[in-house]
């Protein structure tokens, strides 16, 4: 307790901004996981760094070289499972220093065009799926679909998607207030939970809306009920003006003043205990690696091993019985450090008996990798070998006896 509190008093300004930094990044990464569902995947990541340090705790060699060379791989497994997702991370984190440059004001009057166009489409059961493009690019997510650059109506929409209409079945893109594209096909979600019941457009738009910040607005023919994909949520409304109010927070959003402020609320008021975890989770590995790596110098003890004795040789005496070393390396090696991780180790296989004289120099000491020896004293060991005293061996007693006869 004493160690952490020390650990704690060393922060410096530079100290806290870089925690602070981390924080931020590890906080965006337990969003992003609860976003993309990588939960799983992040346990049994987790698990295995789990794995990895108690079997270098044990000395489990084997495991610990296997996960090793897994780790050694861990970027590129990363990379692959989440390929997509992180694309769509360094979208989002390039549109962001550029968010108030693309920001548009929308036309006049699009919100009611919507409400009536969709409104009438759920009456009459016609299916319909619409999609508002948000700040990130949607063209490398959408296939096929037609031009138009037209301006958005309630006519031209309820025409777009009339049954009789060739493009009925695929998607609208509208793009700062005008119909980019029609009959363009979306990627399909396989969120099952959320697209239970419902159809083939449904899992489109919750499709784009996991890979992007686009707005998706569907019409079901079969129950005819309107609803929204935002964010990787499904939501079915109850009426028209639930989707007049969606449509205008969705609207307001985008307005780089309210934007702000609700970020700002975001950030102040909502997911502390995920804030809180990440705050936790970088003061630990601050404490542990920080502190823990800056250089530290300390004169440690070492004593003596004789090994490989001849054969009938023993030790009589070793003179000294321990070297004074003066140890180089990380605050952390120091603090995890045993007495049977120092030793000078020296080899007596060439030595005859009587008293023997030995150098000692840096091989000839056993103490973590991380550690450099800046100064030992001192530098010779006197070794005593004597040969061993026979025990010995008590002569067989035998037994005498016999019997007495007659003639």
């Amino acid at each position: 307790m004493r160690g952490l509190l020390d650990s704690l008093l060393e922060i410096r300004f530079a100290d806290a901004v870089d925690i602070l930094l981390v924080t931020s990044l590890v906080y965006a990464g337990i969003i992003w996981i609860r976003r993309t569902q990588a939960g799983l995947v992040a346990g049994g990541i987790v698990i295995l760094g789990g794995l990895y340090i108690a079997a270098q705790s044990i000395g489990l060699q084997l495991t610990a070289w296997l996960l090793q060379g897994f780790f050694a791989i861990f970027l590129i497994i990363i990379v692959v499972i989440f390929q997509e997702e992180l694309r769509q991370l360094f979208e989002r984190l390039a549109l962001f220093s550029l968010r108030r440059n693309r920001r548009q004001k929308a036309p006049a009057g699009i919100n009611d065009i919507l409400v009536e166009a969709m409104s009438d489409l759920a009456r009459d059961r016609i299916g319909a799926l619409v999609v508002l493009q948000g700040e990130q690019p949607l063209r490398r997510h959408v296939r096929g679909g037609i031009e138009l650059g037209a301006k958005l109506s309630v006519p031209l929409l309820k025409s777009l998607f009339d049954p009789h209409s060739p493009g009925h079945d695929g998607a609208m893109i509208v793009e700062n207030g005008r119909i980019a594209l029609f009959a363009a096909h979306l990627p399909l979600s396989t969120d099952f939970q959320q697209l239970a019941g419902v159809g083939t457009r449904h899992s489109a738009a919750l499709g784009l809306a996991e890979l992007t910040d686009a707005l998706c607005l569907v019409v079901s023919e079969e129950r005819g009920r309107i609803s929204v994909a935002k964010d990787g949520t499904l939501t079915t409304l109850r009426d028209a003006n639930e989707l007049a109010r969606v449509l205008a927070a969705e609207l307001a959003a985008r307005q780089p003043e309210r934007s702000f402020r609700r970020t700002l609320r975001t950030l102040l008021f909502e997911n502390w205990f995920a804030r809180l975890a990440s705050l936790a989770v970088v003061l630990g590995l601050w404490i542990l690696f920080v502190p823990g790596s800056r250089p530290a110098e300390q004169v440690m003890k070492m004593p003596v091993e004789i090994i490989n004795l001849p054969a009938g040789a023993v030790v009589e005496s070793i003179e000294p019985r321990e070297v004074q070393a003066t140890l180089a390396g990380p605050q952390r090696a120091f603090a995890l450090l045993t007495s049977r991780d120092l030793a000078v180790v020296v080899d007596a296989s060439r030595a005859r008996p009587g008293q023997r004289t030995f150098a000692i120099a840096e091989e000839n000491l056993r103490h973590p990798p991380s550690m450099s020896v800046q100064n030992l004293q001192p530098r010779r060991v006197k070794v005593t070998l004597v040969e061993a005293p026979t025990v010995p061996v008590p002569a067989p007693t035998l037994a005498t006896g016999g019997a007495s006869g007659g003639r």
